[in-house]
């Protein structure tokens, strides 16, 4: 999320991410290299080598530092966190919040970093961001993809290395998952809320609706998206499900019913939540201060509302399916 992009390494609030229909089209990610654990990439997996850049508001960035938490490595890879409220440039580092300033440059804007890496830059200013110190440079800001890397990549100096969250068995089966969830989900709340049009919008809310009844279906006869494993598609469902009632329920007009008006995926959420390495970083102040004080084009008064007030931490009835 971004409500701005450069162009030829020149901030600029130009967002061009709706068709002439309305409808919001989410522009891509350009870095895509990757760190492997023998460094054939390019990028060897080395301990203090790697920093990664976050919003804890952000779903995307949000399933990126829960993998670093659940395969523990936070000794090994560097964190900053980002200020919860878009700037009118873009993603800013404070100490509000508890956010975490740049360690590494004392950048005020996410957007130096980009330019940093390449001067001339085109393109949207987005986290998260996995960045090398060695050579400087964004290697990727795509989260599908960094989540793989800190899946297995880092293994050698993770605190959890058996936890694998993308065994190769089951890597076909993860994969259509995370796709059947994206566009319809992950995507979906995206595309209702930032719809400019009627249709655009009925379309996708629709879509939406659909696709979370069909779930709710399914993890009444199985207890993850792949079966009785949790994998990487559970993160990526998961960041979606945190922020539903908090912010898209409201802001996004996704409203025909609440995440907690779902027994089964409202369960599932309580039990992802729940599960060791993950609470500390789910923060609904950053979820509700980037949505509603954010985005002045959704809110204009920036007024961040008190409630919902969610108990994540229930008991949840999961282990009998």
């Amino acid at each position: 999320m971004a409500l701005g992009r450069l162009i030829n390494g020149k901030w600029s609030t130009e967002w061009t991410e709706r068709s002439e229909s309305g409808e919001f089209q989410r522009m891509p990610t350009l870095f895509h290299d990757w760190v492997t654990a023998d460094g054939s990439s390019g990028f060897k997996a080395e301990p203090g080598r790697y920093h990664l850049y976050v919003s804890l508001g952000c779903p995307w960035a949000h399933r990126t530092v829960l993998l670093r938490s659940l395969k523990g490595l936070q000794g090994a890879i560097g964190l900053s966190i980002v200020d919860p409220v878009i700037s009118d440039q873009g993603w800013k580092f404070s100490q509000r919040f508890s956010s975490i300033p740049d360690s590494l440059y004392g950048a005020e804007y996410l957007w130096q970093l980009y330019t940093r890496a390449k001067a001339s830059y085109t393109g949207r200013v987005t986290v998260p961001v996995l960045w090398d110190t060695q050579t400087q440079t964004i290697v990727n800001n795509e989260s599908r993809q960094i989540i793989q890397m800190l899946n297995s990549a880092f293994n050698d100096f993770a605190e959890f290395p058996r936890r694998d969250f993308y065994p190769n068995a089951l890597r076909p089966q993860i994969d259509a998952a995370m796709d059947a969830i994206y566009q319809p989900i992950n995507n979906g709340v995206y595309r209702s809320g930032f719809a400019a049009s009627q249709a655009a919008y009925n379309d996708a809310v629709t879509e939406l609706f659909e696709a979370l009844d069909h779930w709710e279906e399914v993890l009444g006869q199985q207890r993850y998206l792949v079966g009785d494993q949790i994998t990487l598609a559970d993160w990526c469902m998961f960041t979606t499900l945190f922020r539903f009632d908090l912010a898209y329920y409201g802001l996004f007009k996704t409203n025909l019913k609440r995440l907690v008006d779902y027994p089964n995926l409202w369960g599932y959420c309580r039990e992802l939540y729940q599960r060791p390495g993950v609470a500390e970083w789910c923060s609904a102040e950053h979820v509700k201060q980037l949505y509603y004080a954010g985005l002045p084009e959704l809110n204009p008064s920036g007024i961040v509302p008190a409630g919902p007030a969610i108990d994540y931490g229930q008991p949840r009835d999961r282990d009998r399916i």
